[in-house]
């Protein structure tokens, strides 16, 4: 019976639904959300005008502004259809919204466990993706926010286990697959490509000895990768009659965490959907000319302030893996008990992700250099920006990986064996056979 239970806890489809179950328990907490904010503030407002029949246009709630290139276009249509079905702005389509980045947390199990299987061993994967289905921070943000976030994980944690499993791979068709994976992350978030070269050109390296065939692989990927990209960026270029591969909006968040008026990592009260004389700035002057001026701003300001541009920027670097942006024994003391033991988990999962990634190196894991990639190029564009747990969210399943594996070695070596064959070698072929 013991060994039934254990198969049964170590089943992926198991895990996904324990960790779905959890989020469904916050979710009973109570759905006590009022405003635009409940339903995405621009992400549910863009929504609704998609649902309204105005098209991927108005992204400040309340406030007609035209077309916009605010968001990628992927989540608001999914919300979009939400409201189709169960009326715009109403109890079901909050409901089910939430549902949705809750299924979306839960189902990020898998790509952990795969991508923890073939890196560090099976045990390694079941561990990872039970810690993603009980971690707090991947329980909180799928069911407080309505965003791309829990997406943009699952995504994230997907092409890294794509990447992995794709490494010297000569199939055309996975190379097909794997750019048509990168162009529905970007078409989510395109937060993801900042690590694109990095696990491109791993994936991509056991083949350079067959130099014609490599080049021949990577340009299919990035063929069907620039088809995927491509409609969006030729509505932008007809909408806004410039090129917007992307989003629009980079010029407006570098000005908000590089301006004068920044106390310590951005401005949230000068954001637009915020504050209603930049609302009226940006219905008066239109969507690019408002982010081109708020780009020269900030631009002008870091030229100009470079004392106050790097302060910011370590305050931000501080915060995305402390969770803090002063240094911590400042803040202790000032801090009620349950922010200090958000504190202290926060330092602690920061500190054994990268003490994983370090014994990852050590143990000349594959996975090391993909993990590494992530935690290291994932987070830059938020040190320049704004940084926050929910941004951050997208690298956790990675984080989680790598703390598993942080406990996980010290304990092979007690033994005195080499990791590969204790944890790996044994596993070899369930780690493709799943």
């Amino acid at each position: 019976m013991p060994k039934r239970l254990i198969q049964v806890a170590s089943a992926t489809g198991f895990i996904v639904f324990f960790a779905f179950a959890m989020r469904l328990a916050y979710l009973g907490r109570g759905l006590l959300f009022t405003g635009s904010f409940a339903y995405g503030a621009e992400t549910g407002a863009i929504a609704a005008a998609i649902a309204s029949g105005k098209g991927f246009s108005s992204p400040l709630p309340e406030i007609t502004t035209g077309p916009t290139a605010w968001l990628t276009p992927i989540y608001p249509y999914l919300l979009a259809g939400i409201f189709k079905l169960a009326g715009i702005f109403t109890y079901k389509s909050l409901l089910a919204m939430r549902l949705l980045d809750m299924l979306f947390s839960a189902l990020t199990c898998w790509p952990i466990r795969r991508a923890a299987t073939m890196a560090f061993g099976k045990r390694v994967g079941t561990a990872s993706a039970w810690l993603w289905a009980v971690l707090p921070d991947a329980i909180f943000y799928p069911v407080i926010w309505v965003w791309d976030t829990a997406l943009t994980g699952l995504c994230l944690t997907a092409l890294v286990a794509a990447t992995m499993k794709i490494r010297g791979s000569r199939r055309t068709s996975s190379w097909i697959g794997y750019g048509a994976l990168w162009a529905f992350s970007a078409m989510v978030n395109p937060s993801v490509l900042s690590v694109l070269p990095f696990l491109a050109l791993w994936a991509i390296w056991p083949l350079r000895e067959q130099l014609t065939q490599a080049l021949r692989l990577a340009l299919v990927t990035s063929v069907i990768f620039m088809a995927g990209i491509a409609p969006w960026s030729i509505r932008n270029y007809l909408v806004f009659h410039k090129f917007i591969p992307f989003r629009s909006t980079f010029g407006l968040v570098l000005w908000l965490g590089n301006n004068p008026e920044v106390p310590d990592t951005w401005a949230p009260f000068l954001y637009p959907a915020d504050n209603p004389e930049e609302a009226a700035k940006y219905a008066r002057m239109a969507e690019i000319p408002y982010m081109e001026e708020k780009q020269s701003e900030a631009l002008a300001f870091m030229r100009t302030h470079p004392r106050d541009s790097m302060r910011f920027f370590f305050r931000r670097f501080a915060h995305n893996w402390l969770g803090v942006w002063d240094a911590p024994a400042d803040m202790w003391t000032f801090m009620p008990p349950y922010m200090k033991l958000l504190l202290f988990w926060n330092c602690l999962f920061s500190l054994l992700s990268f003490t994983g990634a370090f014994f990852a190196y050590r143990a000349r894991s594959e996975g090391a250099l993909p993990f590494a990639s992530v935690m290291l190029m994932f987070p830059v564009i938020y040190y320049l920006t704004n940084t926050s747990g929910r941004y951050r969210y997208p690298m956790d399943p990675i984080m989680a990986i790598l703390t598993v594996f942080a406990i996980a070695y010290p304990l092979s070596q007690l033994g005195k064996r080499p990791f590969v064959k204790l944890w790996a070698a044994e596993d070899e072929k369930a780690i493709y056979a799943e």
